[in-house]
């Protein structure tokens, strides 16, 4: 990251308009992945992205989204922390700038995972 894009990724909390988790699976851990998805969807009023069984945008892995509000942050962070099955998250605020956001503002929940971000950088 240049220096520019460091001094860009300092936001305010208010900047953000809602996050994203990434949760990412193979044809082995599928099964595990639908489970997480139906439990996470039953229990918060969220918004569920598309089940993926393909690379999508920037994630290397085959994945679907959980999208939140900043106000339940802490409570579906939390409860993917413990009930995500060793699968890997992927979460990123929604800030307006899709590269800052996937690379500065980043937090990981298993093994951390390079991203294809050329789509952000044109």
């Amino acid at each position: 990251m240049t220096a520019d894009d460091e001094r860009k990724a300092v936001t305010v909390v208010g900047d953000i308009q809602g996050w994203h988790a990434h949760v990412y699976f193979d044809g082995e851990s599928a099964p595990v992945a639908q489970r997480v998805r139906d439990q996470v969807s039953e229990r918060f009023d969220i918004r569920m992205g598309r089940w993926h069984e393909k690379l999508v945008g920037p994630h290397p892995r085959w994945s679907y989204q959980i999208g939140f509000s900043p106000e339940q942050f802490a409570d579906v962070i939390s409860w993917l922390a413990l009930n995500r099955s060793g699968l890997t998250v992927f979460i990123h605020p929604e800030t307006g700038d899709d590269l800052i956001d996937h690379t500065a503002h980043t937090i990981w929940m298993g093994e951390m995972l390079d991203l294809n971000l050329e789509m952000f950088r044109r």
